[in-house]
C-alpha cells in the first residue's frame, strides 16, 4: 500500500530517533531517509524538527503499545504476559542488531529538564504503557493501589533492562528481568472474591 509523504516522513524519523536519538538526528537526514524535500516537511510540520520528532514519538509509542497489548492479551494470567513481552523485545532487540530498543529513552533522556513537547510526548507513552499493564492486573484481580504501583515497576524495569541488553548485546538483561518481574506479580496471592491479599513470602520462583 502507498503511503503518503507525511507519512514517510513521521516512519522514517521515528526509526531514525529510536537509532540514534533526537540529537543525533538532522532534519536533512530525515527528508533523505524519507525521499521528502524539506519543503514537504516544513509544509507538514512547520515547526521544524521538533514538531518531526513529536509526530515520530507518538507513531512509536502507538507501534509500542500494539507489541505490550499484543502480549498482555496472549497470556491468561498477568506473571506469564509479563515475562512474555520481555521474551518478545529480547527477541527483537537481538534480531535487529541490539539497536531498535525503546522508541522513546534517547530523546527522553536528551531532552530532560526542559518543559518541551518531546518530553511532554515521552511521558505520553510511558505513562500510557503503565496502563496497559495496570489495567491488566485490575482484571486479574489486584487492587487499584498495589497495580498501580506494580505497572510503573513492571515498566521501568524494563527500560532499564532493554537498555541494559542493548550495550551488553545480551538477551539475558530482559530475559531475567521478565522472570523477576513474573516472580514479584506471582508473590500476590489471589484468594477468590477477597482479590489480591498482598506478597507472599513463600511463592514459588518463576518458570523461565
Amino acid at each position: 500500500m502507498q503511503t503518503s509523504t507525511r507519512d514517510r516522513i513521521v516512519v522514517a524519523a521515528a526509526h531514525l530517533l529510536q537509532r540514534q536519538g533526537y540529537v543525533g538526528t538532522g532534519i536533512k537526514q530525515i527528508a533523505a531517509e524519507s525521499q521528502a524535500t524539506l519543503g514537504s516537511i516544513y509544509h507538514f510540520f512547520p515547526g521544524g524538527k521538533e514538531a518531526v520528532a513529536v509526530a515520530a514519538i507518538r507513531y512509536s509509542c502507538d507501534e509500542f503499545t500494539a507489541v505490550l497489548r499484543e502480549a498482555l492479551e496472549s497470556a491468561d494470567g498477568p506473571a506469564e504476559a509479563v515475562l512474555s513481552c520481555c521474551r518478545d523485545l529480547a527477541t527483537g532487540l537481538r534480531e535487529s542488531g541490539w539497536i531498535d530498543g525503546c522508541p522513546v529513552t534517547a530523546a527522553a533522556l536528551e531532552t530532560l529538564g526542559t518543559d518541551s513537547e518531546i518530553q511532554r510526548a515521552c511521558a505520553e507513552a510511558l505513562n500510557g504503557w503503565e496502563r496497559l499493564v495496570r489495567d491488566k492486573l485490575l482484571r486479574s484481580g489486584f487492587p487499584a493501589e498495589e497495580a498501580r504501583e506494580l505497572a510503573t515497576t513492571v515498566i521501568s524495569a524494563i527500560e532499564g533492562a532493554e537498555v541494559t541488553s542493548q550495550v551488553n548485546r545480551s538477551e539475558e538483561p530482559l530475559l531475567a528481568a521478565g522472570r523477576q518481574l513474573a516472580r514479584l506479580v506471582r508473590s500476590y496471592e489471589v484468594d477468590g472474591a477477597e482479590g489480591v491479599t498482598g506478597p507472599s513470602l513463600t511463592a514459588a520462583p518463576a518458570k523461565g
